[in-house]
């Protein structure tokens, strides 16, 4: 498991790669790629590309970072989620908060 980030050439796009598992292992970790910034992103990506489960936790982390990112005036996008990853985040009404592609 493990955790990057990467913040586009101008500064406006946070990317987070997640790998492996999604869990409450991963939660210091994740607050950490978007709070320990010096700048603050415009907007998010969340890439699921190698993202292999995903738990209650992980929602919640999800939750806190588009809290982070200025609530319902954020543009948070959940990214290359595999059809596993994205059944969940469907089933718990997540496209209603984010953009999944």
């Amino acid at each position: 498991m493990g955790i990057s980030s990467s913040v586009s050439a101008d500064g406006s796009e946070l990317t987070i790669l997640i790998q492996g598992r999604f869990d409450f292992s991963a939660h210091q970790d994740f607050r950490r790629s978007y709070e320990s910034l010096d700048i603050r992103p415009r907007s998010f990506a969340v890439d699921l590309r190698e993202t292999t489960y995903l738990d209650s936790s992980a929602l919640g982390m999800l939750l806190l970072l588009r809290d982070f990112a200025g609530g319902e005036s954020s543009t948070v996008r959940i990214v290359n989620c595999n059809p596993d990853v994205k059944k969940i985040l469907t089933i718990s009404n997540f496209e209603q908060l984010f953009a999944i592609r």
